[in-house]
């Protein structure tokens, strides 16, 4: 976690090899949805007719051909393609939608079992905001489009779901819908039924792994020798990110009880002068944490509990490990960061998240890939971030946010870390005190399983309900 000039939220088109290798990690079992009561029809059209275009551009329609409403954040669409090399990666956009791009999201999956004319998909969702479709009404036009990222030429010819004469809207069932994790449009390439039980997405047994921590945060004080016998550190030690000069003050990190339950309270404070500001952060002392499941639920502010509003802060959830040199590439570092006043070159509320390939701080240099939001998100979250093989997915709230590449996948185990620091000081240059707070109700990583935001939450009230406020399982390497 560093300080970053603005040019560092941008990915730097640098030649990397993708890294694709690992075991492949599954979902853990969770009991099936209902079968959908009704149906959908979708409908296609491309904007990119060539064999090959800078850009594929499957444009949709999706109508509610059932007799009761339908929520959009339970639709699924996927429309399927050939890989143009083995290591092509690829970038999902949206140029325009009747219910809005903001509401349309857009990830890419590997088939289990490839065919002449398909080995990955783009798979099309909705967030919970996209709002419901009544019987016979349908999503208006959704204008998407992808390409390599290295704006490669794409090879159109191939790929199983693409009708370079199909200009027009019209029904094509060479993509499939899910509704509600039922399959009731279309034909998939022939052995990848999105619900067959052999898709990697599907529950089926995990290979191992699944040791978990879970802390609760139930401790007394910052000073409380169970937080060091836990593997925490809260930090007091001098340096970056944050302003030059600010002290990390481990008695800013506190533990006071919310709603009847114990929760971790990060605050920050100033008084506009770098002796003055008092920053805060909690770090696992071990880094032994990789590729599976990483969960906490996070309380963002948006403005100080005290004193004048608008510094430059960043609220964090994030894993990490150390830079052994300037662009090396074992490094690796996954965020969740809230701005709540800008920062960065942004002025307002702003959410990111962020997987680093690896980096040079002077001069900056950048490899990383990053979704960001900007809006307010004052309030508790969910966020749960699932690596594997393949990718890494960050979800807020229990909705996808962001898929992110396999080039970005670890290299090295990390540690867990939360903090909450001051980008600069010209935000808000009073010299009146200020306070900021962040609180985090519980952390929990399970190794080598990925786990649904459903079963993250499953997997806590179990932990909650048997009384246990603190597990560490995972071994150290």
């Amino acid at each position: 976690m560093r300080n970053r000039p603005p040019t560092g939220r941008r990915r730097v088109a640098l030649a990397l090899s993708a890294l694709l290798g690992g075991t492949a990690l599954v979902a853990v079992p969770l009991s099936a949805p209902a079968a959908a009561a009704g149906g959908l029809a979708v409908q296609y059209r491309t904007s990119a007719s060539g064999a090959t275009a800078d850009q594929s551009e499957p444009w949709f329609t999706v109508r509610n051909t059932g007799p009761a409403a339908v929520q959009l954040s339970q639709v699924k669409i996927r429309y399927y393609f050939k890989a143009d090399s083995a290591s092509a990666t690829y970038r999902f956009a949206c140029s325009w939608a009747v219910k809005g791009c903001a509401n349309v999201t857009g990830t890419f999956g590997t088939l289990t079992h490839p065919t002449a004319t398909a080995d990955r998909y783009l798979e099309i969702g909705f967030t919970s905001t996209a709002g419901a479709l009544a019987p016979g009404a349908d999503t208006g036009d959704m204008q998407l489009r992808f390409y390599q990222s290295t704006w490669q030429s794409v090879n159109q010819a191939d790929d199983y779901s693409f009708n370079g004469a199909q200009t027009s809207y019209a029904d094509w069932n060479k993509v499939t819908a899910q509704l509600a994790g039922a399959t009731v449009w279309g034909t998939a390439p022939e052995g990848n039924d999105p619900t067959d039980p052999t898709d990697p997405t599907d529950p089926t047994d995990p290979p191992g792994g699944g040791q978990a921590l879970f802390d609760d945060f139930s401790y007394s004080s910052y000073t409380d020798p169970a937080i060091s016998a836990h593997g925490w550190n809260v930090r007091s030690n001098s340096g970056g990110p944050g302003v030059p000069g600010a002290t990390w003050d481990p008695s800013g990190v506190t533990f006071p009880t919310v709603s009847g339950n114990a929760v971790m309270n990060l605050r920050t404070s100033t008084s506009g002068t770098a002796e003055s500001t008092r920053q805060t952060e909690v770090v696992s002392k071990s880094m032994k944490f990789k590729n599976g499941t990483y969960a906490a639920r996070v309380r963002f502010a948006d403005a100080p509990g005290s004193g004048p509003d608008g510094d430059h802060l960043v609220q964090t959830f994030f894993t990490i490990n150390d830079l052994t040199a300037p662009m090396a590439d074992d490094y690796s570092e996954y965020d969740f960061e809230y701005l709540p006043n800008g920062g960065w070159g942004e002025t307002g509320n702003i959410l990111y998240t962020t997987s680093w390939e690896t980096y040079n701080p002077d001069p900056w240099q950048a490899v990383n890939q990053h979704t960001e939001a900007r809006q307010s998100y004052a309030g508790w979250h969910d966020l749960v971030l699932t690596i594997d093989s393949g990718s890494i997915k960050y979800y807020i709230d229990g909705q996808l946010f962001g898929t992110h590449d396999a080039q970005y996948l670890p290299e090295r185990p990390m540690s867990i870390n939360f903090n909450q620091w001051l980008i600069d000081l010209a935000g808000q240059t009073s010299t009146t005190a200020r306070a900021y707070d962040e609180q985090v109700d519980y952390v929990l990583h399970v190794k080598d399983q990925v786990l649904t935001p459903a079963q993250v939450a499953s997997k806590v009230a179990g932990y909650r309900s048997a009384g246990t406020a603190f597990v560490d399982e995972v071994p150290t390497p």
